[in-house]
């Protein structure tokens, strides 16, 4: 992956996760792209309404005014749009002064081939399709499927991770699926001293963790967690692999089967990035929910 800019977080949000754009979607879905871009250019002036991603991103570029240069993190805006088109969404983003300069309009084109030219650590979408393309080339990417979420007073941004096929791979999973739960646990067990490899996930934690370094300790505004249906004794091996990988996660919730979305809530989760769908719409009610379509989980 070329990075334009090493010392700096970079995730890309699509215009429709960034804002609440389903009224237009809708226009084009039922009259055509002609009616869609009229829409848009009559209403260039009146700003979008905040969209799921849009509290995330606003709590994230908040936080370049606490690091100092060159760290700090950057949102990059992707869109299917065309730049006429496009102008309606520039202007929502200059309405909510979110310092965002960097854009790809593509005209109707899927904008994921541009994820890696801008350097991203996470792509965030409402496109599946391009949330799928994304992983197929190595960055981390989720669809959101929540309601736009509450502005927050809390500057601390809160992280929230399902663990095998999102932060490590599906391997465990696999035997799980295939096995059953004994299985799984004898063989997490006899592989407690093997570490995990990486997910979908680890390249975005490692760099989430090492701006987390970089913030005042006194002060933490990045705040992470695992959230996962693992328990004794299957849990030892998920520490061993977070030791072995050198990060650091400030909670890990082992939940042996409950569901997840009453811990979601008590930790106040600002995002949550699972692989399966049935955890994310039980989510998406109460958190900005992010489906990782990758794994076992999600094979046809």
């Amino acid at each position: 992956m070329v990075n334009l800019a090493p010392e700096k977080l970079v995730i890309a949000i699509s215009s429709r996760a960034l804002f609440d754009l389903d009224a237009e979607h809708l226009v084009f879905e039922k009259q055509g792209l002609e009616a869609y871009a009229s829409y848009q250019i009559e209403h260039e002036d009146k700003p979008l309404e905040r969209g799921q991603a849009f509290t995330l991103a606003k709590k994230l570029l908040a936080l370049n005014e606490t690091l100092e240069a060159p760290l700090g993190v950057e949102i990059v805006l992707l869109s299917r749009n065309s730049a006429d088109t496009g102008l309606r969404i520039f202007n929502s983003i200059e309405h909510y002064n979110l310092p965002i300069t960097r854009a790809a309009f593509c005209g109707g084109e899927s904008p994921w081939r541009y994820i890696q030219a801008f350097g991203c650590h996470l792509f965030l979408s409402s496109e599946p399709d391009d949330v799928r393309k994304a992983l197929e080339n190595n960055v981390a990417a989720a669809t959101l499927v929540s309601k736009p979420v509450t502005e927050s007073d809390d500057a601390v941004i809160r992280f929230a991770f399902d663990g095998d096929a999102v932060l490590f791979s599906d391997e465990a999973e696999k035997v799980y699926k295939a096995e059953g739960l004994e299985a799984f646990t004898k063989s997490e067990r006899e592989q407690r001293n093997q570490p995990l490899t990486g997910g979908p996930f680890k390249s975005f934690l490692s760099a989430l963790h090492l701006l987390q370094k970089s913030l005042p300790e006194e002060s933490p505004l990045i705040r992470t967690a695992l959230v996962t249906a693992r328990s004794a004794p299957a849990h030892e091996r998920v520490i061993r692999t977070l030791r072995a990988w050198d990060v650091r996660l400030d909670e890990s919730i082992f939940l042996g089967g409950l569901p997840k979305v009453e811990f979601l809530k008590a930790y106040d989760a600002d995002v949550f990035f699972d692989d399966q769908e049935t955890h994310c719409h039980l989510a998406a009610d109460h958190v900005a929910t992010g489906h990782v379509p990758h794994g076992v989980a999600n094979e046809p």
